[in-house]
């Protein structure tokens, strides 16, 4: 290889780079120092969903590139979602300005740039910034990436899943944290004894430590994330108008007080876009792409549970159409479970100043196919918004890799305004679904007895929904104005359907029993073979995410079968309905 001449390399990039399809342009090669507009380095479009990886040293341009990518997919009316963790992507929503330098820049590698403006919808988790305020309710968000946020070791995170199947078994919806903090206080109360013991794997020191980091999170004002209107996810796949993906950008101000928070609400998104989202099998084009910026904060201390968790949601979204490309400044900030999922890679600039820096670098280089390029000296060289790329071609082979000079984005490289960003709030559709907070009744409220907080509807007149006094996800008897009647009738109804025998709770009116029976279709009843009497005990004690699972599947009732969760243990919004 190292014999071959400039015109052979050139030759090999060229032939490797030639595709058929609609392409992503990410810039021109550059062989033995010199830049050649004529071997552009290309992304097939039909491969964004094999995922992919932007690395490289603070500084060296990987913002700057996936602002570029972004601006291409929106243009082919690909949707996609960033975290604007720096507080400068905003900048997509403004034409940007030519110049000298920038001419002769996009001129030296072919690129016919023109300042332009893109459709930009701004968030903000629950409202902390300008955006429209993102919230989820703690039931959706499920107890493995609670715990992750929590900090909760692996027994703590056990016990709170326990906690989640206590109140979808007794109908105790958990919406915002004063449900979760209700229940548990509930369970460790004289009150709550026998049902403590029932779950027998939750002791009271260990819902002692959860009810401290609930108030942990509270002190840190995170309560404004957990509520209601939930967010909808399908929000993210929206085309504007004239056809182009609509990108959503995440603002995150206070992302150093919260890191947690930040990395895990992407992992509940992408949860519930798996759970959601049918299966596409290949495709022209993705339903959407995430680029998730500061990837390292997903995997940092995270448990056993999240982290094969997020090796599987990485390895089966791309069926759905979903592309995930992570942004970090090493491959070693990426578990190798999930390195192995990115197809395509971008490789900024490395620093070799330390030790562990060289040993960085070496990792990286091994990562790569064999190539024309010493990788060792080309990675401790390229320039700013330069980079190493090999990414995956139409026939699902790695491309050959190319030193590349990248494309220059067409829209503002930094913040737009800020009285653009608050007009175009103000101007989103989105406002009128989720700019207003509401407080419906939940678990606080009917263990407490208290009614819902006046709120109000939420803004732009969409009417608070009943609350649901079933299991997770599903209507109960009382909606219509029911009283505590119907409360009662519904959990007889649950009572009876997880034991295989009578409720002992009081017989309900008659009245409520004509509005149930007409209300709720019979569910079969387990049979004395079934009965989970003996053994619920046992299999609640010692039981963990796959075990709340199994123990579901063998209720054997509807009921059981809503309790499934997904793979972080969140709640699809079908099942939440």
């Amino acid at each position: 290889m190292a014999n071959k001449t400039t015109s052979e390399k050139l030759a090999t990039l060229q032939k490797g780079y030639t595709l058929e399809g609609a392409t992503i342009e990410l810039g021109a090669a550059i062989i033995d120092g010199e830049l050649h507009k004529d071997a552009p380095v290309r992304l097939p479009l039909s491969m964004m969903n094999r995922h992919g990886l932007v690395a490289g040293a603070t500084g060296t341009g990987k913002t700057v590139t996936l602002h570029m990518m972004a601006e291409q997919l929106s243009t082919a009316g690909v949707p996609v979602f960033l975290a604007d963790i720096k507080g400068d992507l905003s900048g997509l929503a403004t034409a940007a300005t030519g110049s000298e330098k920038l001419t002769a820049r996009t001129e030296g590698i072919g690129q016919a740039w023109q300042g332009r403006t893109f459709p930009v919808e701004f968030l903000a988790l629950g409202g902390d910034g300008n955006g429209v305020p993102v919230r989820a309710t703690v039931s959706s968000f499920g107890p493995i990436l609670l715990s992750r946020i929590m900090e909760l070791n692996d027994t703590q995170e056990s016990s709170l899943q326990l906690v989640f199947y206590f109140a979808d078994k007794n109908g105790l919806e958990l919406i915002d944290l004063k449900d979760l903090r209700a229940v548990i206080q509930f369970l460790t109360s004289a009150e709550g004894k026998d049902q403590l013991e029932e779950l027998g794997g939750l002791s009271k020191a260990t819902a002692g430590v959860i009810l401290r980091e609930l108030v942990s999170l509270e002190a840190q004002g995170l309560e404004k994330f957990f509520g209601e209107p939930e967010f909808d996810t399908a929000e993210l796949l929206r085309t504007a108008p004239d056809g182009r993906g609509v990108i959503t950008c995440l603002e995150l101000p206070t992302l150093q007080t919260k890191p947690m928070l930040f990395s895990t609400f992407l992992m509940w998104l992408l949860a519930d876009l798996f759970e959601d989202l049918p299966e596409a099998g290949d495709l022209d084009k993705p339903k959407l792409v995430f680029f998730l910026d500061e990837a390292h904060l997903l995997f940092n201390d995270a448990s056993k549970a999240f982290l094969e968790a997020i090796t599987t949601t990485v390895r089966l979204i791309r069926s759905k159409g979903v592309g995930i490309f992570f942004v970090t400044q090493t491959p070693k900030d990426v578990p190798a479970e999930v390195l192995g999922q990115l197809a395509n890679r971008v490789q900024h600039a490395l620093r070799a100043f330390t030790p562990e820096d060289a040993k960085a670098l070496k990792a990286t280089v091994s990562t790569f196919p064999m190539s024309d390029y010493d990788l060792e000296e080309t990675l401790t060289s390229a320039g700013i918004g330069e980079a190493v790329i090999t990414v995956m071609n139409e026939k699902g082979a790695p491309t050959p890799v190319a030193l590349t000079r990248l494309r220059a984005p067409e829209s503002v490289m930094g913040p737009s305004d800020e009285a653009l960003v608050r007009s175009t709030v103000a101007g989103s559709a989105l406002l009128a679904k989720y700019g207003t907070a509401v407080d419906n009744h939940s678990a606080f409220e009917k263990l407490s007895g208290k009614a819902a907080a006046p709120t109000g509807p939420a803004a732009g007149g969409s009417v608070p929904r009943e609350p649901v006094q079933g299991g997770a996800g599903q209507g109960g008897a009382g909606q219509g104005g029911a009283g505590q009647d119907d409360v009662d009738a519904e959990a007889r109804r649950i009572e009876e359907e997880i034991l295989g025998r009578p409720s002992s709770r009081p017989a309900p009116s008659a009245e409520t029993r004509r509005r149930t029976s007409a209300e709720n279709a019979p569910a079969p009843r387990p049979g004395a073979g079934d009965s989970m009497v003996g053994d619920i005990g046992g299999m609640l004690g010692g039981a963990l995410g796959g075990g709340l699972k199994s123990m579901a599947r063998s209720i054997g009732t509807q009921l059981g079968r809503e309790l499934l969760r997904g793979v972080f243990g969140t709640s699809s919004r079908r099942r939440r309905r």
